[in-house]
């Protein structure tokens, strides 16, 4: 039966959602139906259709007691919205129901796992907490609390564990050894992140496991939102450290993501990581989350925002925060590459081509502007000279523009959306070291609306960040400090009507 929290919930997005007209979110990327979002959570396949759910404040387009949004969709790029899943109504969920993930049981049931989060107030008039893992089990819209709940307390951490921080659990089923497994962040007794193994045979009974993988204090201090998984035959954790300091043009300060490859050894539980790398190197990417497909690619999601740029929102807004465009991921040469899926180019039209244009002073191409465009550009040296900079500018007037530059000599690609229209004093400026190729580089720059997503080398990097600049801006420009000669081959996004 539902709660009186979560049916006031549905009724306040029925209420003020509808409110909300198409024209005012994206077009194609995850908005939540009213109010604030944040981490994509219970990314799963079930029954033919893919569910997701995200942190969710109905009420306020800020930060608040967290409930879960959900949506589903068959193709990745159109959604339904459905009614909130869970709303913070038991006394181990008071102060919230955190990140968790989401996988279907042998017996058609949808589970759910995720962090409850209790609060309580001290004789002495302080406040305390404590994370737990809780499960949930529904049919696809509606859910019911386990009444064994909390299934993971601190009596299962190692020593020194942390009960404020122990979080986001992800769940798969493990078909050899017929049982459940799940992830968890933690922080543990150096005062650093560490993810934690826990096994079931039931999804009820959990036990501790070991440490997958440890911060030791190298890459930030918290990891949250962990994530593991095989990848063309190599093991892959990513997780979401918090507190990170710059590592040259890497990493930056603040919350990051990053991937960290290794080998698993299943029967010893085992991970031997081998590199850690950045999952974004965008101003607005977060505590990303991935399932794996029917057809079996690994689709990856993430929320397009960052815990320091939450703030940062136009005035009047009823809705905050997006998600990234669904990602298909592959391993080439120990990297992971990331695309758009597939299923976007179903949604392509009016197709603009252009082949070796040279550039050199500022260039706006007939038929290429937009802001949900997907466009692709190819640029290389004209003749035997590397230009010095070639800048692309997107939703662009006579008043505002955002900035894609690209420096061969020193293969770096930076995004500056200093431009753009933000009020706000956020960072708008970053930086990434690209792979040298003779000056040579090839950006596809996916724009819906609000956002700007940029993949590198046909998905060897990726820049994910925000724009508000005002809509009227839709112009797209080229300009080369020398001469450079380029490939445009662009296409709008354009979903029909239901109907």
């Amino acid at each position: 039966m539902n709660s009186k929290l979560l049916l006031r919930a549905r009724n306040y997005e029925k209420i003020y959602g509808e409110k909300i007209t198409p024209e005012e979110r994206p077009l194609f990327h995850v908005t939540p139906t009213v109010g604030w979002l944040n981490d994509p959570n219970g990314f799963s396949y079930y029954k033919g259709e893919y569910h997701l759910f995200y942190q969710y404040h109905p009420y306020k387009t800020v930060w608040g007691n967290m409930h879960w949004g959900h949506l589903t969709t068959r193709d990745f790029i159109r959604w339904e919205r459905l009614p909130a899943a869970m709303a913070p109504d038991e006394d181990y969920d008071n102060a919230g129901v955190f990140s968790g993930s989401a996988l279907e049981l042998p017996d058609g049931r949808h589970l759910l796992m995720y962090t409850g989060v209790e609060e309580w107030q001290r004789e002495d008039g302080l406040i305390e907490s404590r994370q737990t893992q809780c499960m949930a089990y529904g049919d696809g819209v509606d859910y019911e609390k386990y009444s064994g709940n909390p299934v993971i307390t601190a009596d299962s951490l190692p020593t020194g564990g942390s009960v404020q921080d122990f979080r986001d659990p992800k769940i798969w089923w493990d078909g050899e050894e017929r049982c459940f497994y799940a992830v968890v962040a933690n922080r543990v007794a150096d005062d650093s992140g560490a993810i934690l193994l826990f096994r079931s045979p039931d999804s009820m009974q959990w036990e501790y496991v070991t440490v997958l993988d440890r911060c030791r204090n190298q890459y930030g201090r918290m990891w949250e939102c962990p994530d593991f998984f095989h990848l063309d035959g190599m093991a892959v954790l990513i997780t979401s450290p918090m507190e990170m300091t710059a590592r040259g043009l890497e990493f930056h300060n603040g919350n990051n993501v990053v991937y960290i490859t290794g080998s698993y050894d299943k029967k010893a539980h085992h991970f031997d990581r081998t590199e850690v790398h950045a999952l974004d190197y965008g101003l607005d990417f977060y505590a990303p989350q991935t399932v794996e497909a029917a057809d079996g690619r690994r689709i990856l999601i993430g929320w397009m925002q960052s815990p320091e740029t939450g703030h940062n929102k136009p005035q009047g807004v009823k809705w905050f925060g997006q998600l990234t465009i669904p990602r298909e991921l592959r391993m080439k040469d120990g990297l992971m590459i990331q695309n758009p899926v597939r299923e976007l180019e179903q949604y392509r039209s009016e197709p603009v081509l252009y082949r070796d244009v040279y550039v050199r002073e500022r260039l706006c191409l007939p038929s290429v502007s937009g802001r949900t465009v997907d466009m692709t550009v190819f640029v290389r040296p004209a003749g035997g000279s590397l230009y010095q900079k070639f800048t692309i500018k997107v939703a662009k007037d006579t008043e505002f523009y955002t900035a894609i530059t690209y420096d061969p000599n020193n293969s770096v690609l930076r995004f500056d959306r200093s431009n753009s229209g933000f009020r706000h004093n956020i960072v708008s400026s970053r930086k990434v070291l690209v792979r040298y190729q003779n000056g040579e580089i090839k950006l596809r720059i996916l724009m819906d609306r609000f956002s700007v997503e940029i993949f590198v080398n046909d998905g060897e990097q990726t820049l994910t960040s925000t724009i508000y600049t005002p809509q009227e801006a839709d112009s797209i420009s080229f300009e080369a400090n020398g001469s450079a000669i380029i490939d445009v081959e662009k296409y709008d996004i354009v979903l029909p009507e239901e109907g």
